[in-house]
């Protein structure tokens, strides 16, 4: 039988973990079992905030809107309960957009959900 060395399979599999852990503080970028422990972490996260990400965005758009909404007297929870109503559907992203750089339309939707 042929003995196996196996010193460039693992010399790779090290160097392939640093490649990844670029740009990390400390010693979490040059020595590999913190490096390793530092990518498990970090994938785990990114897995996770992914999910969190579009959580965090509909609660800004959520309050953009209800900025927007106050100074034109009706309340966030009012403006969307007039709009399914009125079976007007714009999802809070638009709603957001619309009231940042078209104040105008936005407030013509407004005045539909009010009735």
């Amino acid at each position: 039988m042929v003995r196996v060395k196996r010193g460039t399979t693992a010399h790779k599999r090290r160097k392939n973990v640093l490649k990844h852990t670029k740009g990390f503080r400390w010693g979490r970028k040059s020595k590999y079992k913190a490096a390793k422990e530092a990518l498990l972490h970090a994938r785990t996260y990114a897995y996770r905030d992914r999910r969190v990400k579009k959580r965090e965005f509909r609660r800004l758009w959520q309050t953009q809107i209800n900025a927007a909404c106050r100074p034109l007297k009706i309340s966030y929870s009012k403006f969307i309960a007039g709009l399914k109503k009125n079976k007007i559907e714009i999802d809070r992203k638009i709603l957001s957009e619309l009231a940042k750089k078209h104040p105008q339309i936005f407030e013509k939707i407004v005045e539909k959900a009010k009735k």
